[in-house]
């Protein structure tokens, strides 16, 4: 006597098609996750601590004069060129100040934080004077075409 055996055949999800949903979904994650990270504002710049509060003393600005032109794109560029000088007794490895413009009515209309001393252009020795150049193609038209004001934001000791 043969024995009739019927194969049960289950039809389900195919194992390429599950692979293929759960790539589209972490996908969908990673992208949300990147588009939500690239909106969030950045961290606010470290503030001076003290130890470089009371060491801004030591720091002489001069020769600090500005110049607005054309660039080649017909975009207006102000550049501020100056010396800054190390009257102290440490190495500084970064200086960075805050280049404030103001509108004629005294409001902020810009504030940009830029090194002036800086790794790629070598630190400040103690006595040492360094030329720095500034440049901005981003200031405003209400601008109010004076110098802006410069604060020493950070300052990094070696």
């Amino acid at each position: 006597m043969v024995a009739d055996k019927t194969v049960k055949e289950t039809k389900g999800i195919p194992p390429a098609a599950l692979v293929v949903a759960l790539v589209v979904i972490f996908g969908a994650g990673f992208f949300v996750y990147l588009d939500r990270a690239s909106h969030r504002p950045p961290p606010p710049p470290a503030p001076l601590t003290g130890e470089a509060k009371a060491y801004v003393r030591s720091l002489k600005l001069a020769d600090v004069e500005m110049q607005k032109h054309e660039s080649y794109l017909k975009q207006s560029v102000v550049e501020i060129t100056g010396k800054i000088g190390n009257n102290g007794d440490r190495n500084l490895q970064m200086v960075e100040i805050n280049c404030v413009f103001y509108d004629p009515y005294g409001q902020v209309v810009l504030r940009e934080r830029v090194p002036i001393v800086s790794r790629k252009v070598g630190g400040l020795a103690p006595g040492e004077l360094k030329n720095f150049r500034l440049a901005f193609d981003n200031v405003p038209e209400s601008w109010n075409q004076a110098l802006p004001q410069l604060v020493i934001a950070q300052i990094v000791f070696d």
